[in-house]
């Protein structure tokens, strides 16, 4: 076994830690800048750096999160007590991670669609992140549904990248997290959401597959299979579960050792809801299926926190709520009651 490999399998023994998932705190500066005015918290260095505290330092988080995702700025700031933010995550026993894609730009000469940026220099930022403390990585494709898109060339060149970036992750001893989104803004159906993830998922496999990338040391992060936002025909966490492994079971290797969902734009209860169906399916999948939930695991919380210092206790006991029933619902043990407790 080289090195490199000996990291991955080490990095991938704890994220693959049974009730447990991810924290996605990885949103980038416009991202964050939203949520920040929806609920009156002017976007700065310090309020970004006070929040990611407050998230790190929640008591017994590490009960329930095995890995958080962090934005570059995040990874490189310190705690107003001078220690740097991944240490907070350590000791709870949480392995700090690194969204290390530059964003999306345009697609020439094809409307509405976007391919990801990043790969030019990302060989060199892994060491500097390895340093930092970051031991596995994320990229992010998007794909839009609409009229006439997603097109295959879109498709095609999106798995392109995730692949390259996967590859060079590997190399360097980073787990990488694979993350294809298939959008839900729209008023698809969730037939038509089935089909297009199914398309991606085999792209990106088949990418994977020519870039020469480990399966077994890697974890896909897709969404899951559902309508469009505003489709007028709802989908029952049961509906979305069944669509969801149909979908998985026809495009991803057993070799995949675990799938952590994102939230694509869900409340935190139905993230939740859906995330129990899939796991309480009577035929269980080959792959672990947990959470890497960004919005899904912090919008109480922000919404409690409000960037006042006397509400940072209940906003960390409202996320080590809402990470205390994620993990449940990995267990297919979560009840809509317990919303209530």
């Amino acid at each position: 076994m080289t090195i490199s490999t000996q990291e991955l399998a080490k990095t991938l023994a704890e994220l693959t830690t049974p009730a447990k998932g991810l924290l996605a705190a990885d949103e980038s500066l416009g991202t964050i800048e939203k949520l920040f005015k929806a609920v009156g918290i002017a976007n700065t260095e310090e309020t970004r750096r006070d929040y990611r505290e407050l998230l790190f330092s929640t008591s017994s988080l590490g009960d329930y999160i095995c890995g958080a995702i962090l934005f570059e700025e995040t990874l490189k700031q310190k705690s107003a007590a001078g220690l740097p933010l991944p240490e907070l995550l350590k000791a709870q026993g949480i392995v700090p991670g690194i969204k290390v894609d530059k964003g999306m730009l345009p697609l020439s000469n094809f409307t509405g669609e976007s391919v990801t940026q990043g790969l030019d220099n990302l060989a060199q930022r892994l060491g500097e992140y390895k340093q930092l403390g970051a031991r596995f990585a994320k990229w992010r494709a998007v794909i839009n549904i609409g009229a006439g898109i997603p097109t295959a060339q879109a498709i095609a060149i999106n798995a392109h990248m995730l692949a390259r970036y996967a590859a060079i992750c590997q190399e360097h001893g980073v787990l990488p997290i694979v993350e294809p989104e298939v959008l839900m803004e729209g008023d698809h159906t969730l037939a038509t959401s089935a089909r297009i993830t199914e398309e991606v998922l085999h792209a990106v496999f088949h990418a994977l597959h020519k870039e020469r990338v480990a399966l077994e040391y890697m974890i896909l992060k897709p969404n899951m299979v559902e309508p469009g936002h505003t489709c007028p025909e709802l989908a029952t966490p049961q509906q979305v579960a069944q669509a969801t492994l149909i979908c998985l079971k026809r495009t991803v290797p057993a070799a995949v050792p675990l799938i952590t969902f994102l939230s694509g734009g869900q409340s935190e209860a139905a993230a939740t809801a859906n995330l129990n169906a899939l796991n309480s399916a009577v035929e269980k999948p080959p792959w672990g299926l947990r959470f890497s939930y960004g919005r899904a695991l912090q919008a109480s919380a922000l919404h409690a926190w409000r960037g006042e210092a006397t509400n940072k206790l209940i906003a960390q006991q409202a996320l080590y709520q809402r990470a205390r029933l994620n993990s449940a619902a990995t267990q297919g043990n979560y009840t809509v009651v317990m919303e209530q407790e």
